[in-house]
């Protein structure tokens, strides 16, 4: 069967010029804040990957098609959309069979981003081993994606809200390397030091880039993981983060949450105790992974 994708023209003469590209995900505009602010935010991601020498490519599933960046129109309808579907490896291509309309998280914009060519993908946190997983099984998809599907993940570390050392060790067995950007440390999202020491660290975009390719000459499946710290004057420090983090959790465990629903749920519970203190921070970490992802797709490019 044709594969229903479309490639957006910005990136469709990316791809014929041979210009660096960064894949975006679309679950941040969906199920990460409201209209008019969520459309807003990812103009700005998108402005900074260009500013960076780079084309986006925000990725999301519109009746059934695969689209591969977002024109204005699309992005403003998906912004707007009601009861949109949140897709991964597993529902995918559930979503295109029937015609639905889905917004990518980070396993499904990785499989995106391979079928389009592009080597590079900048989000804002990974999804990981949620804290409790060994009653309630609950891993994100995320971790055996990186292990299979070739494409650079530049985010801020997994969310706050799982269990990292669980998350990073899972990502250890699976054999994904785990880059930290600048640092020795594994950043924490919102923080820019977990505590946990990174395996690796690396200082350019170009560095980067050359592990990437060198991955492909070995044969070797599975993608990076850059762990990009969060600016400083935007970072909100463990000591703080981290009791409200438990307060959510403890809440979520009150209200039942479970499965899908337990991610926004967190954020939204986090946005709130932060007094939306959480949300500027996430913007920032955005901002600062679509900078990297830029450096790193020109690194590829060349």
């Amino acid at each position: 069967m044709t594969l229903p994708l479309s490639h957006s023209p910005e990136v469709a003469e990316a791809r014929a010029a041979g210009r660096p590209l960064v894949a975006l995900e679309s679950t941040i505009i969906t199920h990460g804040m409201p209209f008019p602010q969520n459309v807003e935010t990812a103009r700005r991601v998108e402005a900074t990957i260009r500013a960076g020498g780079a084309i986006p490519a925000t990725i999301a599933v519109l009746d059934g098609t695969l689209h591969v960046g977002l024109t204005e129109a699309e992005l403003d309808r998906l912004g707007e959309a009601q009861g949109v579907a949140k897709l991964s490896r597993a529902d995918l291509a559930a979503c295109m069979a029937r015609g639905g309309t889905g917004a990518t998280t980070v396993a499904a914009t990785m499989i995106a981003a391979r079928l389009a060519g592009i080597g590079v993908f900048a989000t804002g946190g990974i999804g990981g081993v949620h804290r409790g997983a060994e009653q309630s099984w609950d891993v994100s998809a995320d971790l055996q994606e990186l292990a299979q599907t070739p494409v650079t993940v530049v985010a801020a570390g997994a969310k706050a809200i799982l269990d990292l050392p669980k998350t990073f060790e899972v990502l250890e067995t699976l054999g994904v390397p785990v880059i930290a950007y600048g640092q020795d440390a594994i950043p924490a999202f919102w923080s820019r030091d977990s505590d946990l020491p990174a395996p690796l660290r690396m200082e350019t975009g170009a560095e980067i880039a050359a592990a990437h390719r060198m991955r492909g000459a070995l044969g070797l499946p599975g993608g990076q993981l850059v762990v990009n710290p969060i600016p400083p004057e935007d970072e909100i420090g463990r000591d703080v983060i981290g009791p409200i983090v438990e307060q959510a959790l403890e809440d979520a465990a009150r209200d039942g949450i479970a499965a899908k629903a337990v991610t926004p749920y967190l954020l939204d519970r986090i946005f709130h105790l932060t007094e939306g203190r959480s949300l500027t921070a996430n913007i920032a970490l955005v901002l600062n992974n679509a900078r990297l992802g830029a450096e790193i797709a020109k690194g590829l490019a060349d």
